[in-house]
């Protein structure tokens, strides 16, 4: 059982509280986070940074998000080095875009991989290590090329990458020291092994020999610094299995332009009823059930160009595919379940940006998916293993991918727009496309909203695109030969290997090549055969509404963002009220989760 405050010390690693932990955080200390996404993110030790009034920081992370929002909204941060910072479903990070836009912050880019191998090196005490190049995307500029192994793609130098303090949220560490995380983990392991200093919350301290449940990773004591508890301190982000992640709480601090009542919003210790209501986790099984009696779509309805395009996504999913996506791809996440849920069973998908890997069919949800990934996941991993065990060896199929902008050759742009008058325009960064544009197997974009400024003659930057195409190429690289695809509301775009421009492969029932053309900003060319795309099914629409996406989810993806909040408002209202129905059904009954 966890001992009771009262009868903690404070001996080894264990301090009083999480102030303890903002006060070791020096000025311009190069400051990292651990989770990924809404998930696990320090955010009860990144208060207190802003309480201590911590500044010039250095911030590194694979992902800005809420944690570099937070930071922002106290001044703490000087400047990053990043990936990307957008908040997922919700859209930009406001605050980012903000201080990036009139220079507040210095903004130092790197492709996922980078990232990743460069915390390696730094924890393994490398002058230097080695990676693919990112081929054809802006980031690989200023990489030093050292050729290529035998039989391998071109590889470039990359230096270590120092972290002095990472902020880490778990679920329980023991009276020694020792830490477990349980579920996603993002790049936490490269981090925590390169950073000089780990400052740790966690949810509960037991006693020595009690960690180690199934599919969970331990840290040593010998690489942990402090730790504090700090019960519901990654909220509003979730720690499973103890509390999800609760939507409408990060809406209401992106809705507060006030930092001091943003702040408010997030502090675990202003929690009302509704929000203990909204993260709690009820049992899975009477969840999934309630989730899919909710319909937004009449059965009798004609399919809608969301349905359209997921399902055209989906058909390409077989039994040997390997999907990956994030928690802000809607789209093609519901492709890949309906794919797993009618003909491909067998499909093997990898949530959460790989940090779970094998999961089961279920529906499509904001607030429940990553609890039914945590308890059905063959395996659950940190994105840094996944993209050195899938991603580099070329075993993902399919990552379908947005963009902001794409040329006629299938090149994108996520990460700065100019505009006419000189403006720049901050957009959420590259992720890790400037990698998967080469290594994965296709080369997918899609286009919710397709128009001339999201399909351009000239790209503004390129952050991602396939220079590796030629399957003479790919083959001598130890790579799946595949395509550049572009999926858009009104075609299907793929790149012609002898002319090396993007063509009109399919039309969508009821659109014209005129159509197309009106709404391309480069030359619109029709492919040799080009024909039209299949229209859903009726068991194709069945499997969608009812079972894949009855919330509708996937609309996330088609609407203008001044009516996104609405939308995720709809659908949390909705999923709010399936959990109560499942609480309801097992009323009474013992549904615990059993994480000993």
């Amino acid at each position: 059982m966890p001992q009771t405050a009262s009868s903690m010390s404070t001996t080894g690693p264990w301090v009083t509280g999480v102030a303890d932990l903002a006060a070791r955080v020096r000025p311009g200390s190069r400051v990292s986070v651990g989770g990924v996404h809404f998930t696990r993110a320090p955010v009860a030790a990144l208060l207190a940074l802003v309480d201590a009034e911590a500044s010039d920081l250095h911030y590194v992370a694979w992902s800005g998000g809420l944690p570099l929002e937070i930071l922002l909204a106290g001044d703490a941060v000087a400047s990053a080095e990043f990936c990307f910072s957008a908040m997922d479903v919700f859209g930009s990070a406001p605050r980012f875009r903000a201080a990036a836009e009139n220079g507040r912050i210095r903004l130092i880019e790197r492709t996922a991989l980078n990232l990743i191998v460069g915390l390696r090196a730094e924890a393994e005490n490398l002058g230097w290590d080695l990676m693919q190049e990112p081929a054809g995307s802006a980031l690989a500029d200023g990489l030093g090329r050292v050729g290529a192994g035998r039989g391998r793609a071109p590889l470039v130098r990359v230096e270590p990458i120092p972290v002095d303090v990472m902020l880490l949220h778990a679920q329980r560490a023991d009276d020694d020291g020792n830490v477990e995380i349980a579920g996603a983990r993002g790049t936490d392991l490269s981090t925590i092994y390169a950073a000089k200093e780990v400052l740790v919350t966690v949810e509960e301290r037991v006693a020595k020999g009690m960690l180690g449940s199934p599919r969970s990773v331990i840290i040593p004591r010998s690489h942990i610094t402090a730790i504090a508890t700090a019960p519901r301190g990654a909220f509003p982000t979730s720690c499973l299995p103890y509390y999800g992640t609760d939507y409408l709480a990060i809406q209401r601090f992106l809705e507060t332009p006030q930092t001091a009542k943003a702040i408010h919003v997030l502090r675990a210790g202003g929690l009302d009823e509704s929000d203990a209501g909204a993260s709690a986790v009820p049992p899975t099984r009477p969840l999934v059930e309630a989730m899919r009696s909710v319909r937004h779509i009449p059965p009798a309805a004609e399919w809608t160009v969301p349905e359209l395009m997921a399902v055209h996504i989906a058909r390409t999913v077989d039994d040997d595919s390997v999907c990956s996506f994030g928690s802000a791809s809607p789209l093609p996440a519901v492709a890949y379940l309906l794919a797993k849920q009618t003909h491909a069973p067998r499909a093997l998908l990898m949530s959460l940006n790989g940090g779970y890997v094998d999961i089961d069919a279920r529906p499509m949800s904001l607030s429940f998916a990553e609890q039914i990934d945590f308890e059905t996941a063959a395996c659950h991993t940190g994105g840094d293993e996944t993209y050195h065990w899938y991603y580099q060896s070329g075993r993902v199929s399919h990552e379908v991918v947005g963009a902001a902008q794409i040329d006629g050759r299938g090149a994108t742009n996520n990460m700065w727009i100019t505009r006419a008058d000189g403006t720049r325009i901050r957009l959420p960064g590259q992720g890790g496309m400037g990698d998967v544009a080469n290594l994965h197997r296709d080369f997918v974009i899609y286009l919710p909203r397709q128009d001339r400024r999201n399909t351009v003659r000239t790209l503004d930057m390129v952050s991602a695109q396939r220079v590796w195409s030629s399957r003479e190429v790919r083959e001598s690289y130890g790579l799946r030969p595949g395509t550049t695809k572009v999926i858009t509301n009104l075609c299907v775009f793929e790149r012609d290997a002898a002319s090396d421009r993007l063509q009109v492969t399919e039309l969508h029932p009821g659109v014209e090549l005129a159509d197309v053309q009106a709404a391309t900003g480069f030359d619109v060319v029709p492919a040799r055969g080009m024909t039209r795309t299949s229209a859903p099914t009726a068991a194709e629409l069945t499997a969608l509404r009812e079972r894949v996406d009855p919330l509708g989810v996937s609309r996330l993806d088609f609407v203008p963002a001044r009516e996104r909040f609405a939308l995720i408002r709809e659908i949390i209202d909705a999923e709010r009220a399936a959990g109560a129905a499942a609480q309801r059904q097992t009323s009474g009954k013992d549904t615990a989760h059993d994480f000993a």
